[in-house]
């Protein structure tokens, strides 16, 4: 999904890379090229004047040049934004209720049906006992559809019995759920071609009946700033907690993802990465931020690696980094992982996009860069990063092949990482 964009963003940014020195001319330059690229990305237009205005009033302030490094200050001021736009946060759903109730909600063919599955399947992973109700008693597929997936996951299913109306079944399901000591209770409901009236009634009074502790609605990624709209026009009739995306796997630009919150003025909390039941992760606006501007992607590649490592490993991982024994060989022993992992599924989307890059393959091209700059330091520089200096820097800038600020980057990271690992 967010591949065209993030290419795009780089050759926005690449405008300041160019110029030896940066000024009002080319920022206005640069911002232009952000501009066209969210545009590209079906970005709704009003919130991306808004956007490049917040960006050129920092970029254009004492601030940033005055700073040494100002291509950086300027894509950090991006990446703020962005998250701005986002949501700022992730937000959790709220499971504090003895009995927490779901309400999932949306247009037809938005994913709801698959949602509910995909909810119930991560949250018995966190070890909630979890009940699924479908009021679709207009779609017999949609409830044979529900049923399967449940089953594969060994989740219950409350659907029609007999001729009880979507209200009926609700109201019964919230009983059962109690009865039987369930932690959460995910209530699907039908959706419709289009939002109208008979629909968002049936929907009210459900809601108004059970009052969900948590209300969530459903939107096709696909549909960019429609989704959006949408959310917005649902809002203004029925008010929900938060927005899930999905099909974020699929041919979407991502405007959605940079819109829905502007627009709606409410959070992302999950995003649907794929077609499997396990394809669901929460929305976390900086990580995304961060992987749209290719900031941080080798600590998200180490983070990938301390998951597939035995708990002695880890152990001894930690041990270092407590002695201070943590250097560039660690480091490289722990890429090289990486590589000998094969195909990897969201390897750009490391900071919590879950599944979205599942089709591409990792290739070492993409750690060349990381092993050119390991591989020109000494043995001595290596074991004690501490000791690179300047001097050592344009030696080593020399050596691989990059620019000294590529090298002052990733030692930068590479104190990061250490941090990112005992938290792990």
């Amino acid at each position: 999904m967010f591949e065209s964009l993030k290419k795009n963003l780089e050759k926005a940014i690449h405008f300041l890379t160019v110029h030896g020195k940066i000024n009002e001319k080319n920022i206005s330059e640069s911002l232009m090229e952000v501009r066209i690229a969210l545009l590209d990305a079906d970005v709704n237009i009003k919130v991306v004047k808004k956007f490049i205005e917040r960006v050129k009033k920092k970029a254009l302030g004492k601030k940033v040049f005055e700073s040494f490094n100002k291509r950086k200050l300027l894509i950090n001021i991006i990446h703020d934004e962005l998250v701005e736009l986002m949501g700022i946060r992730n937000y959790e759903i709220d499971l504090s209720k003895d009995l927490s109730v779901v309400f999932i909600f949306g247009l037809q063919g938005s994913g709801k049906t698959t949602f509910s599955v995909k909810l119930a399947h991560f949250l018995k992973k966190k070890r909630k006992k979890t009940l699924i109700s479908t009021t679709d008693i207009y779609r017999p597929a949609a409830i044979h559809q529900i049923k399967v997936l449940s089953d594969q996951i060994g989740v219950t299913v409350i659907s029609q019995n007999g001729n009880e109306n979507t209200l009926e079944i609700a109201k019964r399901s919230v009983a059962f759920a109690k009865e039987g000591n369930y932690d959460v209770l995910i209530i699907d409901t039908a959706g419709r071609l289009s939002i109208d009236k008979v629909m968002m009634d049936e929907m009210k009074r459900i809601y108004k009946a059970i009052r969900p502790s948590e209300s969530l609605f459903i939107v096709d990624a696909m549909t960019g700033q429609d989704a959006a709209n949408t959310a917005k026009n649902f809002k203004d009739v029925l008010d929900f907690n938060g927005v899930v995306l999905n099909k974020l796997d699929g041919d979407a630009k991502g405007g959605a993802a940079l819109t829905v919150c502007s627009i709606s003025k409410k959070p992302i909390k999950f995003i649907g990465t794929g077609e499997k039941i396990e394809d669901l992760d929460i929305f976390y606006p900086e990580r995304i931020a961060k992987s749209l501007l290719g900031m941080e992607d080798v600590i998200s590649m180490v983070e990938k690696v301390n998951e597939q490592l035995s708990k002695e490993q880890a152990e001894e991982l930690h041990r270092k980094i407590d002695q201070n024994k943590f250097d560039f060989n660690d480091f490289l022993s722990q890429i090289h992982k990486v590589k000998k992992m094969g195909p990897v599924k969201d390897l750009l989307g490391m900071m919590g996009m879950g599944n979205i890059f599942h089709k591409i393959e990792l290739k070492g091209d993409l750690f060349k860069k990381t092993e050119s700059i390991i591989y020109s330091l000494t043995e001595k520089e290596r074991k004690n990063p501490e000791l690179i200096n300047e001097s050592r820097k344009i030696r080593i800038s020399k050596g691989s092949g990059n620019t000294i600020e590529e090298v002052d980057d990733l030692l930068k990271k590479f104190q990061y990482i250490k941090k990112i690992i005992l938290k792990i």
